[in-house]
């Protein structure tokens, strides 16, 4: 039985006449740049989610970008970000010439590790991003108590995390910003490229939106220096039509995970954990055993795809060897990317594409 790491066809042929008559609606009417259809998507993505307000941008990048500037970020900066999670992490901070300092991240959620964050602080920090890993909300309490202690700006990156709660709360709302991604891979994700923005402070909120049209707030004048960071109208309409399933594909994520936790037994396996203070939305089932490649092999000749998320921790990416970080410098993110692989886990799997996973697993 073949077990694809992930089949996006799957969930655009059945939504696929409503897609097409959503995208001839757009087209017809020529809302490309903005307009009706991301309007749209903004108050429908607040509205169920949980968001006073959502600004609808152009990439999951876009929006971290947009956060550095609002932080107010820039050279000579610092900004906490932990090393285990994909690199637009900390795009935002090196595009407006801060400097990334990264903090372990903790060996059960692999996210950033309250524990070891002042130990990094100094004079010139200035922000923190915390990443919900996964689909894993992080510990927010811990991680704003030391914000608001030392006066830093707090960024939300919910690129997988879309649907998830930190004790009841929204991700994305619980620091100054909050970042998502609908990259076409992701738990709502579009045909393309995609970011939203979230914040509490209508400020904030207000100065993101100037920024993602040209700094500018009445056409052809310019309070700002500001981006081309505009949703497209396709997306927008897209999404719109996908995101009255996200509840239900969310609950089907949650359901494989839970039966993989029950069912995987394989030794030296050590399977996502769960949390006191939040459900996992998913994005990834990313277990962990020290014969990862063998595992991996043995998979393979299943017909059962699997993933590496991640096999490099940016403090050791190239585009990053100047900041100085030893091999051994992040010990539990270098552990994790040497010994993770990440299972199939998308709504579409059948009960026995899943059984088949764990047979093979725990067959190993």
């Amino acid at each position: 039985m073949k077990v694809p790491f992930l089949d996006l066809s799957l969930q655009h042929q059945a939504l696929r006449t409503e897609a097409l008559a959503a995208l001839a609606a757009t087209y017809d009417a020529t809302r490309f740049c903005l307009g009706k259809d991301v309007e749209d998507f903004e108050k429908a993505f607040s509205s169920t989610l949980g968001y006073p307000r959502a600004l609808g941008l152009n990439s999951g990048t876009s929006p971290l970008h947009v956060a550095a500037v609002l932080g107010e970020f820039g050279r000579g900066d610092e900004v906490i970000a932990p090393p285990f999670t994909f690199i637009s992490t900390v795009w935002g901070i090196s595009y407006v010439g801060a400097t990334p300092v990264f903090v372990d991240v903790d060996a059960a959620t692999f996210n950033l590790d309250p524990a070891k964050i002042e130990a990094a602080i100094t004079p010139r920090t200035k922000g923190i991003v915390a990443v919900h890993l996964f689909g894993q909300p992080a510990q927010m309490d811990e991680i704003l108590a030391i914000a608001k202690k030392h006066g830093l700006f707090v960024i939300e990156d919910c690129a997988q995390a879309v649907g998830a709660r930190y004790k009841g709360t929204p991700v994305g709302l619980l620091g100054d910003a909050g970042t998502f991604s609908f990259y076409p891979t992701k738990n709502l994700g579009g045909c393309g490229e995609g970011g939203a923005l979230v914040s509490k402070n209508d400020a904030l909120f207000e100065n993101a939106k100037l920024l993602r049209v040209h700094g500018s707030g009445r056409r052809y004048y310019h309070d700002h220096v500001g981006f081309n960071f505009r949703m497209d109208g396709f997306q927008g309409a897209l999404l719109n039509v996908k995101l009255p399933h996200l509840g239900k594909w969310t609950a089907r994520r949650q359901a494989i995970a839970k039966r993989y936790r029950e069912g995987i037994t394989l030794a030296d396996t050590i399977l996502p954990v769960t949390v006191p203070w939040g459900e996992s939305v998913y994005h990834q089932f990313t277990i962990r055993h020290p014969r990862r490649e063998a595992l991996r092999e043995h998979l393979a000749k299943h017909e059962i795809g699997t993933d590496l998320i991640y096999p490099v921790p940016l403090h050791r990416q190239q585009c990053y060897a100047g900041l100085g970080y030893a091999e051994g410098s992040m010990p539990v993110a270098e552990k994790a990317c040497a010994t993770c692989v990440s299972l199939p886990i998308f709504p579409e799997l059948t009960e026995a594409q899943v059984e088949h996973v764990i047979t093979t697993v725990n067959a190993f």
